[in-house]
């Protein structure tokens, strides 16, 4: 697994090689072939080892945080996962960036550890919920916020899924738009798609964490 984590960041991985990694472990290919079946198996087994050190890394942060304190929980989960993605670029990419061709990751083997951050972002929501609802319900039913309404149909195949189940489909709607939101501004940062003299790139990160927590709890925005 070091081996191929060390091509994943040389080569990227939909050049991924058994026989490259062979060599460089001075392995007959065959012998490799006794670990992994080919490389679809060996990308499979990486994507399962980073979301799981991820959720390690975001898992720990969120646990020293003060329960009852929803802003901290949710910085120390966005910055674990900014600090676990700068330091793991190629393994975030194999994540978050672009598919690699003709392959596609079985759920059945990576959806548990693919969700782990998610489900602490829905236990957040579900917290944030209990307190914020009233400011929820008020937005929902603001005249001026007409895209409350489409919140339903934006998230209706969420709905049923028991990371969320049960809550409104206002929340949910929310927390998609407040992780697209953390996403987009890591990707840009990990691939560098705004340039090397946007700004600084932490001080980016947290801004549109903030941002993104006022979509979370209503009642701390503006």
């Amino acid at each position: 697994m070091a081996t191929a984590r060390s091509h994943l960041a040389e080569h990227g991985a939909a050049a991924l090689s058994l026989r490259a990694m062979a060599r460089d472990m001075n392995m007959a290919p065959s012998a490799l072939f006794r670990y992994t079946a080919n490389r679809d198996e060996l990308l499979t087994a990486l994507i399962v080892e980073s979301f799981n050190e991820l959720g390690d890394a975001v898992e720990a942060a969120e646990a020293e945080a003060q329960r009852l304190d929803h802003h901290a929980r949710w910085q120390a989960m966005t910055s674990a996962f900014r600090h676990w993605a700068v330091t793991h670029p190629h393994d975030y990419a194999l994540l978050y960036g672009s598919p690699v061709p003709d392959y596609r990751a079985p759920g059945e083997v990576t959806n548990h550890a693919g969700t782990r951050v998610l489900a602490l972002v829905a236990g957040l929501v579900r917290d944030v919920q209990g307190d914020a609802s009233s400011a929820i319900r008020a937005h929902a039913t603001n005249p001026r916020s007409s895209t409350s309404d489409l919140a339903p149909a934006a998230v209706r195949g969420l709905l049923d899924d028991p990371l969320v189940a049960g809550l409104p489909a206002e929340s949910v709607a929310r927390a998609v738009a407040a992780w697209n939101l953390v996403l987009g501004s890591l990707s840009s940062e990990i691939f560098n798609q705004l340039g090397p003299e946007f700004g600084d790139p932490q001080a980016r990160f947290t801004f549109m964490c903030d941002r993104a927590f006022e979509l979370l709890d209503p009642s701390t925005g503006p």
